[in-house]
């Protein structure tokens, strides 16, 4: 049997789709259904009314994430649109079950104006505990974000952006204490600037990495301030333009979140000799595996492919953040509390080596690590 049709006959198979709603109560006898519905269920309802809170002793709002996206921007195939969207929101609902104990509902709404897909989702807000965005396209989801965050007092969490941003962020300061660098004196090229790659730039530089070392690089050549920019790449922008080539020059360090083979190889040549490539484009990275051994023996290497060393893997983030953010009733996750949690992350390797920076998904330290990341900092 192919690949792909063990991939259909998963998804389909005994029953069409990968959850679904069980209730927790019991509900055998008459008595039980009183309770849960009417008239029972009228007890809740005024407590809830007096004390809005009290909906977390309830209901199953305190344990409950809504899973959102316009597909606009899913995994590698672009704008295919709500509906082919969902069964990634509907993985994603499965991962925070398995790795965190939360519930999920995957929704998928089929709005792209960025204006009215933020009242569609504050309208509907009330029934979560925390929002993780998926799969919407760059720049709206900056502003989407944002917006969502400044109207709702519950965590909204751009998985694209900051759950990639930790486990990048975590392995890089492993690789650079592996490689005997200071993230503040390293050259860092990062090529990429959709939300991916501005939340890596975010976070890097919040965690030391010097501005003027940092260069940013989109589509369109090196970020700089002679270009017509996005608020959002403005406060990258090198003061003048330069090349990729000469951005690459001397490195340290070179993130790709950008698509295959988007680095020549040749370039590899201009990096200094114990340098870190992480080449995050999924199957195909940026540059190959083959490529940098060649020609960068004592580089680090990592990707986002799980048949290889030190894959980045977001699964490591965002079902233990938000699972801290309501296990500590936090209304929304600060940029600092994301900076503390790569470094927690980061230190539960506690001899990283040139194939081990960060752990495994399925690492049992990892709830206690984001618990105690949030509560620090909160």
């Amino acid at each position: 049997m192919s690949f792909e049709q063990a991939c259909k006959d998963y998804h389909s198979k005994p029953k069409p789709g990968k959850i679904s709603i069980k209730t927790t109560k019991p509900t055998e006898t008459l008595e039980d259904l009183s309770k849960a519905y009417s008239p029972g269920v009228g007890v809740p309802v005024k407590e809830i009314h007096a004390n809005p809170e009290d909906a977390y002793q309830y209901t199953n709002k305190g344990n409950l994430i809504g899973v959102i996206s316009n597909g606009t921007a899913v995994l590698g195939f672009g704008n295919v649109g709500p509906l082919a969207a969902k069964p990634v929101m509907e993985g994603k609902a499965v991962l925070f079950s398995k790795m965190a104990g939360l519930d999920a509902y995957d929704i998928v709404i089929n709005e792209e104006d960025p204006d009215k897909l933020i009242n569609i989702i504050e309208a509907i807000a009330p029934t979560f505990g925390a929002i993780n965005l998926e799969d919407i396209k760059s720049p709206d989801c900056f502003y989407i974000e944002t917006e969502l965050r400044r109207r709702l007092n519950i965590p909204v969490f751009h998985d694209d952006q900051h759950g990639t941003a930790i486990v990048v962020a975590a392995g890089l300061l492993n690789a650079l204490s592996v490689q005997n660098l200071e993230i503040h004196q390293s050259k860092i090229v990062l090529l990429g600037a959709g939300a991916a790659g501005i939340a890596v730039a975010h976070i890097v530089l919040n965690l030391g990495a010097s501005p003027e070392l940092f260069h940013l690089v989109d589509r369109n050549g090196v970020v700089h301030e002679e270009r017509d920019l996005p608020d959002f790449k403005r406060p990258f922008a090198k003061k003048a333009n330069m090349s990729l080539k000469d951005a690459m020059t001397d490195a340290d360090v070179f993130i790709g979140l950008a698509a295959p083979n988007a680095l020549p190889e040749h370039y590899l040549d201009l990096m200094k000799e114990k340098s870190i490539v992480f080449a995050l484009s999924n199957p195909v990275p940026e540059v190959s595996p083959e490529s940098v051994s060649k020609r960068l023996p004592s580089a680090i290497y990592s990707t986002g492919r799980s048949d290889l060393p030190n894959q980045i893997n977001n699964a490591l983030a965002f079902p233990h953040i938000l699972r801290a953010a309501l296990t500590l009733k936090i209304p929304q996750i600060t940029p600092q509390m994301i900076a503390n949690c790569a470094t927690a992350v980061a230190n539960l390797i506690k001899k990283p080596s040139k194939t081990e920076i960060v752990p495994t998904a399925f690492d049992k330290r990892l709830p206690e690590a984001f618990l105690n990341a949030l509560s620090e900092s909160s």
